[in-house]
């Protein structure tokens, strides 16, 4: 039986690797684009749209603000999508399992880099439904695989903010693309080699993943994936069904409808605080090429410099993650007040991850704001920081602060709301590049302004727990005197 244990083992350790890499390589790809636009222009993608126009001292210059204007569409709408169909992936993997949602995810991301493979500056088009099936496709790879933190117990918390940060960290991809670009490999090739890859995302979800999904807590020699031999053996003595497991659970005790939740001023102003902070995120990752333009006064070679720069800092996510959690987890293990509950203990060891991830969005953006060159290197260590702050903030506290039954419907519907305010920067570029002449200084203040609507959510849940901590005071003083 020790062999039996060894070789669940050793799937389990080879289930959380490819889930890592999975993750690492391929899941966020889309949040590279600054990268990729660099690739894109080089082929010549909507290159019909620049002309030439008379700038200062009646010199000709290329004015390329209508393919800037292409380029960032295809961005706000994939990235949109890939938030704003969080809700429903999220149901088809409840209702459908693991198996069904991977493959699903797998025909998107397949189709996606496909249509880019077989794209051409006359087909530029295409890059629109491309890049939003490589987003959706990507969020569904992470959705199935956050689960496999439930294979480790102890470590689980680790394993799903390392698989966020993983998340973040796959950015990296399209500089890699770019790079190799550089080197002499087409994007035809990169893209194609891509596709090929759905081979073994298809394996790994017969072989390493389960049909239907993970429980937690795990029992004993569980086993998963279609297997063979002895292994079999293991599986059938040791999977629980998934019936019978929620037959003998104990009744979950609701404390408050969806819709309470849905209502409730937590979920309103965590939405607020996710919503803003996106939005500073995604547009500006969505204008990075056309500010960095600017800012080198049209240098190829410094935009590819610092475009590389913001690419590598988004590595750094993978190792970022983890910090929050760890703020939280410290401020959780402080000595509890009498009578307080461990859910009142979530709430307010939440309170400074809520601030800290709201303070690191204002930096950030203050430092977008400026328009000194060299400053953004800082913005874009700043802006990896907070994203995997932000992300990992989403999670947490919607699970400390809602029942567990609620969990997937609230965390997509977050997403997809979040998702929805984010379209508002298309309207921003066109504002940029129309009435304020390419110079987004105005909107960045707005931006910043904005950003500081992220803090009445910490106060909010700051105020709750000072107010708990009142009653139970009075409950005490109420007691001691009678």
């Amino acid at each position: 039986m020790q062999v039996l244990d060894n070789k669940l083992s050793v799937r389990r350790c080879l289930t959380f690797v490819t889930g890592l890499v999975e993750c690492l390589c391929i899941a966020g790809a889309i949040f590279g684009w600054a990268s990729l636009v660099i690739v894109l222009k080089a082929d010549g993608y909507f290159s019909s749209l620049c002309f030439n126009t008379t700038g200062d001292n009646d010199t000709q210059i290329l004015d390329c603000s209508g393919q800037d204007e292409q380029f960032s569409l295809i961005f706000t709408i994939a990235s949109s999508l890939n938030n704003c169909l969080t809700l429903p992936n999220g149901f088809l993997f409840d209702h459908l399992g693991t198996t069904v949602a991977r493959l699903y995810a797998i025909f998107l991301y397949t189709t996606g880099t496909l249509m880019v493979g077989f794209a051409s500056p006359a087909l530029s088009y295409l890059l629109f439904p491309a890049f939003s099936f490589i987003a959706v496709g990507g969020t569904l790879f992470l959705i199935s695989n956050m689960q496999v933190g439930n294979l480790f117990g102890s470590h689980r918390s680790t394993i799903i903010n390392l698989y966020n940060g993983a998340f973040d960290s796959s950015s990296a991809l399209f500089l890699i693309i770019k790079l190799l670009h550089e080197s002499g490999v087409s994007l035809r090739a990169a893209f194609l080699f891509l596709s090929a890859c759905s081979v073994i995302h298809i394996l790994r979800t017969f072989f390493l993943l389960p049909r239907n999904f993970i429980p937690y807590p795990l029992p004993h020699r569980y086993g998963y994936g279609i297997s063979c031999g002895a292994l079999e053996a293991v599986k059938s003595e040791g999977t629980v069904n998934e019936d019978t497991l929620h037959s003998s659970a104990v009744p979950f005790k609701q404390e408050r409808t969806f819709r309470e939740c849905l209502l409730s001023r937590f979920f309103i102003f965590h939405l607020l605080w996710l919503s803003v902070m996106q939005f500073r995120h995604y547009l500006f990752i969505g204008t990075l090429n056309p500010t960095l333009q600017r800012l080198t006064e049209g240098d190829s070679s410094l935009v590819s410099q610092y475009s590389n720069a913001f690419a590598f800092t988004q590595l750094c996510a993978v190792l970022c993650a983890p910090w929050n959690g760890l703020i939280m987890d410290r401020h959780r293990a402080k000595p509890r007040a009498p009578g307080e509950t461990e859910h009142e203990a979530d709430l307010r060891a939440s309170v400074l991850s809520l601030f800290l991830t709201a303070l690191q969005c204002v930096l950030f953006s203050l430092c977008a704001s400026t328009p000194y060159l060299p400053l953004q290197y800082l913005t874009f260590i700043l802006q990896v920081v907070n994203r995997s702050f932000l992300y990992g903030g989403i999670a947490a506290f919607i699970s400390v602060a809602f029942p567990s039954l609620h969990f997937g419907k609230l965390y997509g519907l977050a997403m997809s709301l979040a998702a929805s305010f984010s379209l508002l920067q298309y309207p921003c570029f066109a504002l940029i590049n129309g009435a304020l002449g390419g110079d987004p200084l105005y909107v960045n203040i707005g931006l910043t302004l904005l950003n500081l609507l992220a803090f009445i959510h910490p106060l909010s849940v700051y105020l709750h727990c000072r107010k708990l901590a009142s009653q139970r005071e009075k409950r005490e003083t109420i007691h001691i005197s009678s």
